[in-house]
């Protein structure tokens, strides 16, 4: 068993590297901030963090078992590639009327902390990571109660957090600089990678549901 130390330190820096790659978040936090300023990232985080907290509880509780299973696993894929698409084609409707001083076009349409949420949901990846990586980093604080995968847990999303944070705050200070036509070319470019993302979930889904039969 790790000390507390340990696994905060451990499940921020892993936490962390996964943060920083490209995903369904990241295009969300960039359009929200450009809008929002600052605070739509901690707010993207909020509804990330949300339903992971609810998964450590979960997994803690026994969910191991069901989010591992490649049917379960193929299904979270394709449903997952087919609300990114339905997000990306809200994005690319909304851009002709899209300015700087719109609340919300296109996307998720309920702000930044549910935006969090479905992309979080839509993304087969985050399940996968969380049916091995995060599952393997709560049973390695099984002796500890309660209290290890709390501490993991606090770890992770301050990862998430910081990275978001930074990403938001740059584009919010940045501001003056982003004309409505740069907004609308930054939203659709987020567009066209959330079609991407959708294409690799559902090619993904479909393949696990195949090798089923």
């Amino acid at each position: 068993m790790q000390s507390l130390p340990a696994i905060f330190a451990g499940s921020f820096l892993i936490g962390f590297s996964g943060a920083m790659m490209p995903g369904p978040m990241l295009t969300v936090t960039i359009r929200e901030a450009a809008r929002r300023g600052f605070w739509a990232g901690p707010l993207v985080v909020l509804g990330h963090g949300a339903l992971e907290f609810a998964l450590v509880v979960g997994l803690v509780l026994g969910l191991g078992a069901l989010v591992s299973r490649p049917l379960f696993l193929g299904v979270v894929g394709a449903l997952g590639g087919a609300i990114l698409l339905a997000m990306a084609w809200g994005m690319l409707r909304g851009l002709p009327r899209l300015t700087l001083t719109l609340e919300a076009v296109g996307g998720p349409g309920r702000g930044p902390v549910v935006g969090g949420i479905v992309t979080s949901l839509a993304n087969p990846y985050w399940t996968v990571w969380w049916a091995t990586v995060g599952l393997s980093y709560v049973s390695l604080t099984a002796g500890t109660g309660w209290v290890g995968p709390a501490v993991f847990f606090a770890g992770h999303i301050l990862s998430d957090l910081v990275w978001y944070s930074l990403v938001s705050g740059t584009l919010h200070f940045g501001r003056r600089f982003l004309t409505d036509r740069a907004y609308r070319w930054l939203v659709g470019t987020c567009a066209v990678l959330l079609i991407y993302f959708a294409l690799v979930f559902l090619a993904g889904g479909v393949e696990r549901l195949l090798g089923l039969g």
